[in-house]
């Protein structure tokens, strides 16, 4: 039982158990399915300013909150207790692109080699942690939702503007990837 939770779920059973998420949150109560709005909830809470951005009855949208606090703290519990063991498995391919830019550690999610506190004062680190972190917040406020809002929730609910934001993100993947991501990483 332990290495069927620790260990990485193929797609036909993780793939389905999030999209039944879809269903379950319009049957409990017509809620739409989406991580990057709990930011604005969390500010429009926390934040008494006048800003007309933030003006809005946040409480509405509470549950989101909650939601998005049972992903962290499901997280955290996870990192903590359910660790495999073992390194992630990657295409041996893609391994020996990786070694020519010095990433070789695949003993956490996300390589050590790339994501560490001694790497996020440099320029790769900056670009990197703070300027992909600042293009996706762009990015989801821009498209009006995150991948997550758009591509599950969206495609589900056969919105058109969700279709296009997909196929974009997709499109923005696929360039990052093979095109951009590569002059990054030999900096």
């Amino acid at each position: 039982m332990h290495d069927f939770i620790t260990g990485p779920w193929p797609w036909y059973v993780a793939g389905p158990l999030i999209g039944l998420t879809v269903p379950a949150l319009l049957i409990m109560g017509n809620k739409s399915f989406g991580i990057s709005s709990s930011l604005r909830h969390a500010c429009a809470a926390c934040i008494p300013a006048g800003i007309p951005f933030f003006q809005y009855n946040w409480r509405k949208e509470a549950w989101n909150l909650f939601f998005v606090s049972g992903i962290f703290i499901g997280g955290l519990i996870a990192g903590r207790y359910l660790v495999n063991p073992e390194n992630v498995r990657i295409n041996a391919d893609l391994a020996n692109e990786l070694a020519g830019y010095g990433i070789t550690d695949y003993s956490n999610l996300v390589p050590a080699d790339l994501v560490n506190w001694a790497t996020l004062f440099t320029v790769k680190g900056l670009i990197m942690m703070v300027g992909g972190g600042f293009l996706v917040g762009f990015g989801s406020r821009y498209a009006g939702g995150c991948t997550s809002g758009h591509a599950i929730m969206g495609l589900s609910n056969l919105q058109v503007p969700s279709l296009v934001a997909t196929v974009c993100f997709m499109i923005g993947g696929v360039v990052m990837a093979n095109f951009i991501l590569p002059l990054i990483l030999s900096l």
